[in-house]
């Protein structure tokens, strides 16, 4: 079974960002292959891993419900197809975009489908690495698998930490199974007050880390390059990939 690891936060803090960095890092170690899943309504981890999408999991399960299966062909073998269609190859990792429904409407039977179909596609992965929207939703509804890691990304704003703590809650909330959740404090200009210190602490939830404002992010994000490519020795990478190698220590 797939070392399942999801990251969640509020929006312009940098989660995909980071997500990218550690599809970066579990190549890097020799943790391949993985799966990485973009389930944010705003799909952008292609950008980031620099791939090329062709197709949604959401426009499949769109098709099935306009009822665009081929004559003869089964839902079930439909959504197989669709899905290996959708998968999108690089070396040491894959991409699935789940994308999002344009019509409205009951999509229980091809979510239903789609859940059945990602989860045996888990099944030939080592690691599993899904970038979610604040909500996580995403993770209810997508995979009955547990969640061995929860990343939650915030930046150094009040307001940034506070969406974290939300999310936090509403993880251990919902029955998805969270092994472990950690804070990443993402865009630091400097060390956190203690304030904010004993805030994180109290609510139960471990820092992991603080990765630095770097300016080589803008400036690949300015240029449309893919961050994955960022060298090793950028602020960013070796903090990212510092928080990283703690976590996995932790986890084996």
């Amino acid at each position: 079974m797939a070392f399942s690891i999801a990251l969640a936060g509020k929006g312009g803090t940098g989660k995909t960002t980071i997500a990218g960095l550690l599809i970066k890092y579990l190549v890097a170690k020799g943790k391949t292959p993985i799966l990485a899943v973009d389930a944010d309504c705003n799909a952008n981890l292609n950008e980031v891993l620099g791939l090329e999408v062709k197709d949604t999991l959401g426009q499949a399960r769109e098709d099935m419900k306009k009822g665009k299966v081929p004559p003869g062909m089964t839902k079930d073998i439909f959504m197989s197809m669709r899905l290996e269609e959708a998968v999108a190859e690089e070396e040491g990792f894959d991409l699935v975009v789940m994308g999002t429904p344009e019509g409205a409407g009951c999509y229980c039977a091809a979510n239903s489908l789609l859940a059945g179909f990602l989860e045996k596609l888990v099944g030939n992965y080592a690691y599993l690495v899904m970038d979610n929207e604040a909500g996580m939703e995403h993770i209810s509804r997508l995979t009955t698998n547990n969640v061995d890691v929860l990343l939650i990304v915030a930046d150094t704003s009040r307001r940034g930490l506070q969406a974290g703590l939300r999310i936090h809650k509403l993880a251990n909330e919902l029955n998805i199974g969270v092994g472990k959740c950690y804070l990443i404090v993402n865009q630091a200009k400097s060390d956190l007050p203690q304030e904010v210190l004993d805030m994180v602490s109290g609510d139960g939830l471990e820092l992991a880390g603080m990765i630095p404002q770097d300016e080589a992010i803008y400036e690949f994000d300015l240029k449309g390059r893919p961050t994955i490519e960022m060298a090793a020795e950028s602020p960013s990478v070796k903090a990212a990939f510092a928080i990283f190698d703690r976590i996995m220590d932790q986890h084996g």
